[in-house]
């Protein structure tokens, strides 16, 4: 119950509080508490004015979450740098706008629309219903999925259903407390430049909110409302099987390998049984504490199996129990995957992103073979970002592929092979260090469950042909293309500030001159050969020191290639508030000192960063 004299309208409510004084601020708490209708988010503000929080309100309210990896991902608090019901709101209506905008023939909006999925999160769902309810108010038709659904069937169900747009509501592989707003374009794969600026400008204009799109009852029923999964489930995993040829499925049907695999609480599971089921391979074993979806994430400190051990202890406990030598694992959108096999010596080997992203490179070429009647290996392709492992390259030298590099971001890659794909090349693989794998353009975008299906494939297949293990196969791709030896660190950091401040000093290394860069490390023993700077657009491997890869102004990245052919990258996450180093050594196929190799990367890497990141002093953990 409203106490005595309680105010009852937002105009009520901003007279009845004390403001800052600062002006900027000041308006922004007036917009947020005329524009919110959510009960708790907009308390979170008039609590914050009460007790005068103005420093956290100014970063709240005075920043905007701006579109990055084809999106946005942030906290789920109030706030305008935030995920909320108001910020996906004014997303929502700016797309709208977007959209109405590129395609102002109503009839097509109406005929194609948009397709909008969720996955298990707090509020995914809800924020996926306030997304499509702006949708049909502005017009446009809607595929909703009236279930958790994982990221790839969302990417497939845009070029299914023909769309002009996809949204999958997910915060991917990022802690509880995170949510996002991914967007499709026409082709299926994430928004590149310029439309990513071009939805955020349009997003801008469209801040306040159509009272009609907090009024979800439109949802139960509208004629333009639809819900698409009884037509992509079964589509996605035609298209899946597509790509097995049948021999492979035959193999499946007779191997006894079995797989144990977990969700991480996440949406996998159903998807990941109906692929195997499909591929003809065992039924996989979940993980029983980690297979249903929980927003909670309860078993695991951090939902992402790209951190390794700590996210499998579950999985690899439920293997030995079962006796059972391979680990799949999903991330909680299904988009990425993470494998480990147990060694003759019954130690678990996970492999990390660059080391799966050369088996599948194998396999991928492999599978192209036996299904094509005809193959032309010369037309193929296969795509990996800056920092990702040159294995692949490795591999298109000796087998007559093309290998082609992108911008960090399954975006720039899935764009890539689109437009290779319509100049006629057979795109076989896209991967990023990162586990995250697109095998073929069946979903423009990685696709945590097809490589699952994949890898379970090829492991039956060497295991049944050849009787021999994952592990020893990447042995074999090593030996035919190279040691290819690589390691990712990160290191978080509280404000940007921290960021800029790394990154200026890497750019004025000697006595702060601007445009100087470090020359060495450990005394003069390793001297930098070259230095690319993809934030300002200097390459000094060119004669003209320009740079030949785009450019991001916004983004920071360096690359330090040294004398003996060690890279060492350094760049800011696109999605966290983390600082990522990349390095990798490789030597040819005759030489087979791995292990000095290694503890040369090790060693230098270990240098790099302290001598130029020096994280102590920059405040990085």
């Amino acid at each position: 119950m409203l106490a005595p004299n309680a105010p009852t309208t937002p105009a009520e409510l901003i007279k009845s509080l004390e403001l800052s004084g600062r002006d900027e601020l000041d308006m922004q708490i007036k917009n947020w508490i005329m524009w919110d209708r959510n009960d708790a988010t907009l308390q979170q503000v008039v609590s914050a004015v009460k007790e005068k929080d103005w420093d956290a309100l100014e970063q709240r309210l005075c920043h905007r979450n701006a579109f990055g990896t084809a999106g946005l991902r942030a906290g789920m608090r109030a706030g305008f740098d935030s995920i909320n019901d108001l910020t996906i709101i004014q997303t929502a209506q700016g797309l709208s706008s977007f959209l109405t905008e590129q395609y102002p023939n109503v009839v097509r909006r109406e005929t194609q629309g948009v397709v909008i999925g969720y996955d298990g999160r707090y509020n995914s769902k809800r924020l996926a219903q306030l997304t499509a309810t702006v949708m049909l108010n502005g017009r446009c038709k809607v595929y909703l999925f009236n279930r958790i659904t994982t990221t790839p069937l969302v990417a497939f169900g845009v070029v299914h259903l023909k769309c002009l747009a996809g949204v999958m509501v997910t915060g991917s592989h990022n802690a509880k407390h995170d949510n996002g707003f991914k967007v499709y374009w026409t082709n299926g794969a994430p928004i590149v430049a310029p439309l990513d600026k071009q939805i955020q400008a349009a997003v801008l204009n469209c801040l306040e909110p159509v009272p009609s799109n907090w009024d979800l009852s439109i949802l139960d029923e509208h004629a333009l409302l639809e819900d698409p999964y009884r037509e992509v489930y079964p589509a996605y995993y035609e298209a899946m099987s597509n790509l097995l040829p049948y021999n492979y499925i035959e193999t499946n049907e007779c191997s006894q390998l079995r797989f144990v695999y977990t969700a991480l609480h996440g949406a996998g599971y159903p998807y990941i049984r109906e692929a195997f089921y499909q591929a003809r391979l065992k039924p996989v074993i979940p993980v029983p504490e980690q297979k249903d979806s929980d927003p909670e994430f309860p078993t695991i400190s951090f939902p992402d199996p790209i951190e390794g051990k700590d996210s499998l202890n579950l999985a690899i406990r439920k293997a030995e129990e079962e006796h059972c030598t391979i680990i799949l694992a999903n991330d909680p959108d299904g988009d990425r995957l993470a494998v480990a096999e147990l060694d003759p010596k019954g130690r678990w080997k996970i492999f990390n992103g660059n080391e799966l992203g050369a088996l599948l490179g194998w396999w991928a070429l492999e599978s192209y073979k036996t299904r094509t009647p005809k193959p032309n290996v010369s037309n193929c392709v296969m795509i990996g970002s800056l920092v990702s492992s040159k294995i692949l390259a490795a591999m298109a030298r000796a087998e007559g592929f093309t290998f082609v590099e992108t911008l960090v971001g399954f975006k720039w890659m899935s764009s890539k092979a689109l437009e290779l794909q319509a100049l006629g090349k057979t795109v076989l693989l896209a991967f990023e260090q990162p586990i995250g794998y697109m095998f073929t353009t069946m979903v423009a975008d990685k696709d945590g469950i097809n490589a699952a299906c994949q890898v379970a494939t090829m492991a039956c297949y060497l295991r049944s042909t050849r009787n021999v293990t994952l592990i020893e196969k990447l042995r074999e791709i090593y030996d035919t293309y190279g040691y290819h030896c690589t390691m990712m660190q990160s290191m978080t950091y509280k404000s940007p500030w921290q960021v800029d401040k790394m990154f200026t000093r890497l750019r004025s290394f000697d006595d702060e001159q601007p445009g100087t860069y470090p020359k060495c490390i450990l005394n003069g023993e390793f001297d930098v050969r070259s230095v690319r700077d993809l934030t300002t657009g200097l390459d000094t491997s060119f004669p003209d020191n320009k740079a030949r890869m785009p450019v991001s102004p916004n983004k920071h990245m360096i690359t330090f290639t040294f004398t003996n052919g060690m890279t060492f990258t350094v760049r800011d996450s696109g999605t966290e508030p983390k600082i990522k180093i990349y390095s990798e050594i490789f030597g040819l196929p005759e030489e087979k000192e791995w292990d000095e190799l290694h503890d040369t990367l090790k060693r230098m890497t270990e240098a790099a960063i302290s001598e130029f990141i020096q994280p102590d002093e920059m405040g990085l953990t």
